[in-house]
Protein backbone atom coordinates (compact mmCIF):
# COMPACT_ATOMS: atom_id res chain seq x y z
CA UNK A 1 0.00 0.00 0.00
CA UNK A 2 0.99 3.46 -0.94
CA UNK A 3 1.63 5.47 2.16
CA UNK A 4 2.44 9.39 2.52
CA UNK A 5 3.19 10.75 5.66
CA UNK A 6 2.50 14.38 6.96
CA UNK A 7 3.98 15.20 10.42
CA UNK A 8 3.69 19.25 10.72
CA UNK A 9 2.62 19.49 14.96
CA UNK A 10 6.14 20.58 15.68
CA UNK A 11 8.98 22.79 14.14
CA UNK A 12 10.44 20.01 13.12
CA UNK A 13 8.30 18.73 10.76
CA UNK A 14 8.86 16.09 8.53
CA UNK A 15 7.42 13.84 5.66
CA UNK A 16 7.76 10.14 4.97
CA UNK A 17 6.77 7.59 2.23
CA UNK A 18 6.31 4.08 2.69
CA UNK A 19 5.03 0.59 0.99
CA UNK A 20 2.76 -0.90 3.63
CA UNK A 21 4.71 -0.07 7.28
CA UNK A 22 8.07 -0.23 5.34
CA UNK A 23 10.06 2.95 4.96
CA UNK A 24 10.99 4.18 1.39
CA UNK A 25 12.40 7.82 1.91
CA UNK A 26 12.14 10.18 4.76
CA UNK A 27 13.18 13.84 4.88
CA UNK A 28 13.15 16.79 8.06
CA UNK A 29 12.48 20.16 7.16
CA UNK A 30 14.91 21.25 10.02
CA UNK A 31 13.40 23.95 12.81
CA UNK A 32 14.73 26.70 11.01
CA UNK A 33 12.51 26.05 8.00
CA UNK A 34 9.53 27.48 7.69
CA UNK A 35 6.71 24.72 7.35
CA UNK A 36 4.23 26.49 4.55
CA UNK A 37 7.51 27.54 3.02
CA UNK A 38 8.65 24.38 1.64
CA UNK A 39 6.07 21.72 2.34
CA UNK A 40 5.20 21.61 -1.28
CA UNK A 41 8.46 20.96 -1.88
CA UNK A 42 9.36 18.04 0.22
CA UNK A 43 6.58 16.23 -0.82
CA UNK A 44 7.01 16.54 -4.29
CA UNK A 45 10.61 15.53 -3.71
CA UNK A 46 8.98 12.52 -1.32
CA UNK A 47 7.30 10.94 -4.31
CA UNK A 48 9.90 11.63 -6.86
CA UNK A 49 12.17 10.14 -4.99
CA UNK A 50 10.44 6.70 -4.84
CA UNK A 51 9.43 7.39 -8.81
CA UNK A 52 5.60 7.81 -7.38
CA UNK A 53 3.33 10.67 -9.01
CA UNK A 54 0.41 11.92 -7.05
CA UNK A 55 -1.90 9.62 -7.72
CA UNK A 56 -0.19 6.57 -7.25
CA UNK A 57 -0.87 7.52 -2.88
CA UNK A 58 -3.51 5.17 -1.95
CA UNK A 59 -3.11 6.22 1.80
CA UNK A 60 -2.61 9.62 3.68
CA UNK A 61 -1.81 9.23 7.17
CA UNK A 62 -1.51 12.79 9.23
CA UNK A 63 -0.64 13.83 12.74
CA UNK A 64 -3.58 15.39 13.57
CA UNK A 65 -2.60 16.97 17.07
CA UNK A 66 -1.62 18.36 20.08
CA UNK A 67 0.91 20.65 18.70
CA UNK A 68 1.25 23.64 16.56
CA UNK A 69 -1.99 25.15 15.59
CA UNK A 70 -0.58 26.92 12.53
CA UNK A 71 1.39 23.27 11.86
CA UNK A 72 -1.45 21.50 12.25
CA UNK A 73 -3.97 23.59 10.34
CA UNK A 74 -1.05 23.25 7.19
CA UNK A 75 -0.73 19.73 7.94
CA UNK A 76 -4.48 18.26 8.04
CA UNK A 77 -5.60 20.73 4.95
CA UNK A 78 -2.63 19.53 3.06
CA UNK A 79 -3.12 16.10 3.80
CA UNK A 80 -7.44 16.41 2.98
CA UNK A 81 -6.83 18.74 -0.28
CA UNK A 82 -4.18 15.46 -1.69
CA UNK A 83 -6.68 13.10 -0.70
CA UNK A 84 -9.62 14.59 -2.63
CA UNK A 85 -7.55 15.10 -5.48
CA UNK A 86 -5.98 12.05 -5.60
CA UNK A 87 -8.82 9.67 -3.79
CA UNK A 88 -6.58 8.28 -1.53
CA UNK A 89 -8.04 7.36 1.57
CA UNK A 90 -6.83 9.99 4.95
CA UNK A 91 -6.27 8.99 8.59
CA UNK A 92 -5.34 11.29 11.20
CA UNK A 93 -3.50 9.95 14.10
CA UNK A 94 -2.78 11.01 17.70
CA UNK A 95 0.71 12.97 18.20
CA UNK A 96 1.11 11.59 21.61
CA UNK A 97 0.54 8.38 20.40
CA UNK A 98 2.89 8.21 17.70
CA UNK A 99 5.99 9.41 20.55
CA UNK A 100 4.41 6.43 22.66
CA UNK A 101 5.05 4.01 19.95
CA UNK A 102 8.29 5.30 18.91
CA UNK A 103 9.59 4.86 22.84
CA UNK A 104 12.43 2.38 23.47
CA UNK A 105 12.65 1.06 26.65
CA UNK A 106 11.30 -2.13 28.96
CA UNK A 107 8.66 0.10 29.56
CA UNK A 108 5.00 -1.26 30.08
CA UNK A 109 3.21 2.13 30.83
CA UNK A 110 4.61 5.38 29.81
CA UNK A 111 3.23 9.26 29.94
CA UNK A 112 3.99 11.39 26.93
CA UNK A 113 4.25 15.03 27.66
CA UNK A 114 4.00 17.40 25.07
CA UNK A 115 5.10 21.76 25.65
CA UNK A 116 1.41 23.15 25.90
CA UNK A 117 3.33 26.65 26.60
CA UNK A 118 2.22 29.04 29.64
CA UNK A 119 4.47 26.73 31.66
CA UNK A 120 1.72 23.95 30.86
CA UNK A 121 2.35 20.47 29.92
CA UNK A 122 -0.36 17.87 27.21
CA UNK A 123 0.01 14.59 29.16
CA UNK A 124 -1.39 11.62 28.01
CA UNK A 125 -0.86 7.56 29.30
CA UNK A 126 -0.21 4.66 27.31
CA UNK A 127 0.05 0.88 28.46
CA UNK A 128 1.63 -1.96 26.09
CA UNK A 129 -0.09 -5.14 25.71
CA UNK A 130 0.44 -7.17 22.83
CA UNK A 131 2.84 -4.84 20.83
CA UNK A 132 -0.11 -2.36 20.57
CA UNK A 133 -1.07 0.70 22.67
CA UNK A 134 -3.93 1.30 24.64
CA UNK A 135 -4.28 4.64 26.49
CA UNK A 136 -5.08 4.74 30.22
CA UNK A 137 -6.03 8.20 30.91
CA UNK A 138 -8.16 10.86 29.76
CA UNK A 139 -6.12 13.46 27.83
CA UNK A 140 -5.14 16.31 30.07
CA UNK A 141 -3.54 20.00 30.56
CA UNK A 142 -1.46 20.37 33.31
CA UNK A 143 0.45 23.28 34.89
CA UNK A 144 3.69 21.21 34.52
CA UNK A 145 5.29 21.88 38.30
CA UNK A 146 1.99 19.90 39.06
CA UNK A 147 3.23 17.49 36.82
CA UNK A 148 6.12 16.93 38.10
CA UNK A 149 5.38 16.58 41.49
CA UNK A 150 3.38 14.18 40.84
CA UNK A 151 5.51 11.28 39.57
CA UNK A 152 6.58 8.31 41.04
CA UNK A 153 10.19 6.43 40.91
CA UNK A 154 10.05 3.76 38.32
CA UNK A 155 7.78 5.79 35.80
CA UNK A 156 8.17 6.43 32.52
CA UNK A 157 8.14 9.74 30.56
CA UNK A 158 8.39 10.69 27.02
CA UNK A 159 8.25 13.85 25.22
CA UNK A 160 8.80 17.47 23.91
CA UNK A 161 7.67 18.41 27.15
CA UNK A 162 10.79 17.14 28.55
CA UNK A 163 13.18 19.49 26.92
CA UNK A 164 13.48 22.41 29.70
CA UNK A 165 12.51 19.66 32.55
CA UNK A 166 15.14 16.89 32.41
CA UNK A 167 16.86 18.01 35.22
CA UNK A 168 13.83 18.52 36.97
CA UNK A 169 12.38 15.06 37.44
CA UNK A 170 12.19 13.51 40.59
CA UNK A 171 14.77 10.59 41.35
CA UNK A 172 13.92 7.28 40.29
CA UNK A 173 11.74 8.79 37.03
CA UNK A 174 13.03 7.20 33.84
CA UNK A 175 13.00 9.30 30.77
CA UNK A 176 13.74 7.92 26.72
CA UNK A 177 16.68 9.29 24.90
CA UNK A 178 16.01 12.79 23.81
CA UNK A 179 15.73 11.61 19.81
CA UNK A 180 12.72 9.90 20.94
CA UNK A 181 10.93 13.18 22.04
CA UNK A 182 9.78 14.57 18.78
CA UNK A 183 6.92 12.49 16.53
CA UNK A 184 8.70 11.31 13.17
CA UNK A 185 6.99 10.72 10.08
CA UNK A 186 8.69 7.33 10.10
CA UNK A 187 6.63 6.39 12.80
CA UNK A 188 3.62 8.32 12.14
CA UNK A 189 3.42 6.24 8.63
CA UNK A 190 4.60 2.88 10.92
CA UNK A 191 1.42 3.23 13.13
CA UNK A 192 -1.21 5.23 10.91
CA UNK A 193 -0.58 1.79 8.13
CA UNK A 194 -1.46 -0.79 11.38
CA UNK A 195 -4.67 1.75 12.19
CA UNK A 196 -5.83 0.99 9.07
CA UNK A 197 -5.37 -2.39 8.57
CA UNK A 198 -6.94 -2.95 11.92
CA UNK A 199 -9.81 -0.97 10.58
CA UNK A 200 -9.65 2.59 11.56
CA UNK A 201 -11.52 4.76 9.06
CA UNK A 202 -11.62 8.88 9.25
CA UNK A 203 -13.88 10.93 6.76
CA UNK A 204 -12.36 13.78 4.68
CA UNK A 205 -15.14 16.37 5.11
CA UNK A 206 -14.25 15.65 8.94
CA UNK A 207 -10.39 15.39 9.59
CA UNK A 208 -9.94 18.27 11.89
CA UNK A 209 -6.69 19.00 14.35
CA UNK A 210 -6.89 17.92 17.64
CA UNK A 211 -5.96 20.84 19.58
CA UNK A 212 -6.69 20.08 23.20
CA UNK A 213 -7.34 23.52 24.00
CA UNK A 214 -8.89 26.59 22.10
CA UNK A 215 -6.44 29.01 20.52
CA UNK A 216 -5.58 32.22 22.29
CA UNK A 217 -7.35 34.50 19.72
CA UNK A 218 -10.46 31.76 20.09
CA UNK A 219 -9.92 32.60 24.07
CA UNK A 220 -9.98 36.37 24.18
CA UNK A 221 -12.81 36.09 21.63
CA UNK A 222 -14.76 33.66 24.30
CA UNK A 223 -13.54 36.62 26.89
CA UNK A 224 -15.53 39.32 25.54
Amino acid sequence: MNVLTLETSCRNASVAVLDGDRLLSHCEFGANRRTAQVFATEIAGQLSAVGWVPGDLELIVVSQGPGSFTGLRVGVTAAKTLAYATGAAVLGVNTQHVIAYQAEGDWEAITVVGDAGRQQLFVDRFRRSDDRLQPTCSPKIVDAPAWLQSLEAGQWVTGPGLSKRLDQLPAGVRSTPSAEWLPRAATLGRLGYLEYQAGRRDSLWNLKPIYYRPSAAEEKLAER
